[in-house]
C-alpha cells in the first residue's frame, strides 16, 4: 500500500521513470506494457461480470447478486490499480537493473474470484431465488 503511494508520482507522470538508471532493452519495456494491458483486460472483464451478475440474474436473492457483484467489480478495481503500479515498479527495477518485484496480488485475485465463481456454481446448480 506505501509502495503504491510512493509511487504515486510516477502514475502520474511516466515520463519521470525515465530520470532513473539506464535504459533497458524496448523488448523488455514493451513486454511489461503487454502485461500492464493484459492486467487491464483482466480488470475490465472482472468489472463486465460484476455488472452482468447484477443485470443477468434478477431472480438471485439480491444479498447474494449484489454481494457477488460487488466482490468482482472491487476485484476489478484493485486489478486496474495494481496494473498501473506493477508497470512502474517493473519499469524503473529494469532500469536501475534490479531484480523484477514480486506480488502476492495474483493470489488475492484468485481468493477473490475463486469463492465467486463457486457460489456461482452453486447458484447455476440449485436456483437460489428470492
Amino acid at each position: 500500500m506505501f509502495d503504491a503511494l510512493r509511487d504515486l508520482p510516477f502514475w502520474l507522470s511516466p515520463e519521470r521513470v525515465r530520470s532513473e538508471g539506464e535504459t533497458p532493452d524496448y523488448r523488455f519495456s514493451l513486454a511489461n506494457e503487454w502485461t500492464f494491458l493484459a492486467w487491464l483486460r483482466t480488470a475490465l472483464a472482472l468489472v463486465g461480470g460484476g455488472f452482468a451478475v447484477d443485470q443477468f440474474l434478477p431472480h438471485l436473492a439480491a444479498g447474494w447478486r449484489v454481494g457477488l457483484a460487488l466482490a468482482l467489480l472491487a476485484a476489478g478495481v484493485l486489478c486496474a490499480g495494481r496494473a498501473v503500479n506493477h508497470w512502474v515498479k517493473c519499469e524503473r527495477a529494469m532500469r536501475k537493473g534490479e531484480d523484477l518485484p514480486l506480488s502476492r496480488f495474483p493470489t488475492l485475485i484468485a481468493l477473490i474470484v475463486g469463492p465467486v465463481a463457486l457460489a456461482m456454481m452453486v447458484v447455476v446448480l440449485f436456483g437460489w431465488t428470492r
